[in-house]
């Protein structure tokens, strides 16, 4: 027992006297250690994230709606009847006939009666710009 070191005083075998070196305090006159409030951290990023997130996917869904418009436009126009080449650059017309089947044209809707879908151009791509329709929703 006449090795016993008193209760407050930092002492092992191995490495002897270590106060000065430990990431704790050893000592009742040092600074409390506290836990901080991370939940609450947490929850904000968590917030934020999901905020930022949330924005993300809503443009991605109206980019995607955007896109399958033009999808189905193009399909609609592809699978019309013309009998022609179209140019690129030119405006055309797509029209419904009284059988139901879809044509396009170089006539424009006022100079005839027939049942106009819409006006297009076709780019350098190959893909056909709506310049405008009677109806935004597709026939």
């Amino acid at each position: 027992m006449k090795n016993k070191k008193p209760d407050n005083v930092v002492y092992s075998v191995e490495a002897g006297y270590n106060a000065n070196i430990l990431p704790y305090a050893t000592n009742v006159g040092a600074p409390v250690i506290s836990v901080g409030d991370v939940v609450s951290w947490k929850s904000r990023g968590i917030d934020n994230v999901n905020k930022e997130l949330g924005n993300k996917f809503n443009e991605l869904k109206v980019q995607y709606q955007k896109l399958m418009q033009e999808y189905e436009w193009n399909e609609l126009v592809y699978s019309a009847k013309f009998s022609f080449e179209p140019v690129i650059g030119e405006i055309y017309h797509l029209y419904r006939d009284a059988a139901g089947v879809n044509f396009l044209s170089l006539i424009g809707p006022n100079e005839w009666n027939k049942e106009h879908i819409g006006t297009f151009k076709l780019n350098s791509d190959k893909k056909w710009i709506l310049l405008n329709a009677v109806d935004s929703q597709l026939y």
